[in-house]
């Protein structure tokens, strides 16, 4: 080991003493910019990667989409099984309908769904109660959302009433359109407020009977294989479908793109921002360093007139400031990891404590806080802490080396 590694452990370190206060500061300095780095970066990350995996769960990789109706989804799912990449498919149709049940009215959207298909491509049962299954929807039944449910207090087993806006235009034409009395047979929970609380899912020909759609639908939602961009998989798919059709597919990034950016922007906004603490803790690791040059100045003499380089004195205290980085970066990674793995606990109490859960589901549409830590963001800051601390020791080793021995012993 170079005497300079060695004697920059010693001065941090000191044998025979308690940890030093000012090793302590420097070190905890660093390691709570790390930890807020860590936290705030993750938990925007997660808001993204929960968006991906929901949109991914519920709507599919792809979705095909005409400018009116497919009139032939049969036709048009067989030609998406011949591109390469494409796993599955399934039709859906939505729209808006009104919910009845004991007096209690609620206006969801709706999906019709092929359950024969639908768990080729969305994992669906993974996110019904235990009570329900996919299985047992039919015709004549429905899937409610967890809180639709609760705000139409109904219960597997009852029966609700689904009203069509097709009611509208047959009351026009001097005619009337009965409400379907559908049975519910699943809840879903997807943990997002918005889906938890304002869909409902039926079979697909239960909903072309509802809007009149005849054997048409929306769209198509499509599962790609494991690894493949859905970028790059959706230009194929339009580069494959005959121009004619009038088709168009978009992946679940375009579907989402706004809030994705949005939240992208914000996460690196805030990973700039939070940096500067790091930056004010290399400052004061700085002036820890130079009062240390002020104070040892005969010492640092006295390792010029043994032989010691000016570069040999200024890595040393170089080296303090990277041993301060890595040490601090490490219980940083620690502490920051720590709180994520508790970051529901603390939310949740501090939306107890301010009464503020009912706002949170609102505003951030999920019932828990979210967290991805991203491996590009993660090395990004270990290298910032590092570096960062590293050059707060820069001024006080150009200071030291720039010592002559015969003045610094002479020092008093």
């Amino acid at each position: 080991m170079p005497w300079y590694l060695y004697l920059a452990l010693k001065q941090l370190f000191p044998s025979g003493r308690k940890f030093p206060f000012f090793t302590a500061i420097s070190i905890l300095g660093v390691a709570l910019g790390v930890a807020v780095l860590i936290i705030s970066t993750s938990v925007m990350g997660g808001f993204g990667h929960q968006i991906r995996l929901m949109t991914v769960d519920t709507q599919g990789d792809v979705q095909v989409r005409a400018d009116g109706f497919i009139n032939n989804p049969d036709e048009v799912q067989a030609q998406l099984a011949r591109i390469p990449g494409i796993v599955a498919t399934t039709p859906y149709a939505q729209g808006m309908v009104g919910v009845l049940h004991n007096s209690k009215a609620q206006y969801p959207g709706i999906q019709g769904i092929d359950p024969a298909r639908i768990g080729r491509v969305v994992p669906l049962q993974r996110y019904l109660t235990p009570a329900g299954a996919l299985s047992d929807l039919d015709d004549d039944s429905v899937i409610l959302s967890v809180q639709l449910a609760g705000l139409l207090g109904a219960q597997l087993g009852d029966k609700v009433e689904v009203y069509s806006p097709l009611l509208i235009e047959k009351l026009k034409n001097d005619s009337v359109l009965l409400p379907r009395e559908l049975r519910v047979v699943g809840i879903f929970e997807f943990g997002h407020q918005a889906l938890d609380s304002t869909v409902v899912l039926v079979t697909l020909r239960t909903m072309q009977d509802l809007y009149g759609l005849g054997g048409a639908v929306h769209g198509i939602n499509v599962k790609l294989e494991p690894g493949l961009d859905a970028d790059e998989a959706a230009a194929r798919i339009n580069a494959a479908l005959p121009p004619a059709l009038h088709l168009h597919a978009v992946s679940w990034m375009d579907i989402n793109h706004d809030f994705l950016f949005v939240l992208q922007f914000e996460r690196n906004m805030l990973f700039f921002l939070l940096t500067f603490i790091i930056i004010v803790a290399a400052f004061s690791v700085t002036s820890s360093l130079l009062i240390s040059v002020v104070r040892k100045t005969r010492e640092i003499g006295l390792l010029g007139a043994l032989g010691g380089q000016p570069w040999q004195v200024a890595a040393c205290f170089c080296c303090q400031g990277f041993i301060i980085g890595a040490a601090g970066t490490l219980v940083g990674l620690g502490l920051g990891f720590g709180v994520l793995a508790i970051r529901d606990d603390i939310v949740h109490l501090f939306t107890r404590l301010t009464g503020s859960e009912a706002a949170m589901l609102r505003f951030y549409q999920f019932s828990h806080l979210p967290s991805y830590p991203d491996p590009a963001y993660i090395s990004a800051t270990i290298v910032c802490s590092i570096v960062i601390s590293t050059l707060a020791g820069l001024l006080p080793a150009w200071r030291a080396a720039r010592l002559q021995p015969v003045e610094a012993l002479r020092n008093e």
